[in-house]
């Protein structure tokens, strides 16, 4: 059997609902008519900027795979510059054909081209395929990102710290007028 060839190339806005449906575990929560609003921004703001790119990789002309390419640093205070290739995911019933190969083929090519020597990438920890093939590719572990609600984590940090200034000057009050109601109480009368 012959291995099909994957053609990799730039996005543009006629792809956006096969991205859509490719990225619809990651993308926000909403309708499918706004997460298509999301990726079609996406997809023309990358087509507008030297410094993004989608990239699509098809199959007989049929997308197959995608990734979202950024020029940008390590972090916010490690200023070394880094290609960070967002989401390369792949269809289910395109895996083990090479698409995931070209698809960070083309961030190497989208780094040399910037003058960039580092790409970085994230998978799903629950992602076992995706990460095992990250660390074939000498994709090594640099952090770990968490993430939670801001009621979630709030509902997790000491009370102490919780409260803002306002709310903790109300506590005060609250607690002085209930000290002097119970002195009222205790006084004889």
């Amino acid at each position: 059997m012959s291995r099909t060839a994957v053609v990799v190339r730039a996005a543009d806005p006629s792809d956006a609902p096969s991205l859509r449906e490719l990225w619809c575990d990651i993308l926000r929560k909403g309708r499918p008519d706004e997460q298509l609003a999301d990726v079609t921004s996406i997809v023309s703001t990358a087509c507008a900027s030297d410094e993004r790119c989608v990239v699509v990789a098809e199959i007989d002309g049929e997308v197959a795979g995608a990734v979202y390419l950024e020029a940008a640093t390590f972090t916010p205070l490690n200023l070394e510059p880094a290609v960070l290739a967002v989401s390369p995911h792949v269809f289910a019933q395109f895996r083990r054909r090479g698409v995931g190969s070209a698809l960070m083929e083309a961030a190497c090519r989208f780094a040399e081209e910037h003058g960039i020597s580092h790409v970085q990438t994230a998978a799903a920890a629950e992602a076992r395929d995706a990460n095992r093939f990250m660390a074939r590719l000498s994709l090594a572990p640099q952090a770990t990102l968490r993430a939670a609600t801001t009621g979630a984590l709030r509902a997790r940090l000491p009370q102490g710290r919780q409260a803002s200034p306002a709310a903790s000057s109300r506590q005060r009050i609250d607690r002085v007028l209930a000290a002097r109601r119970v002195r009222r109480e205790r006084v004889p009368g």
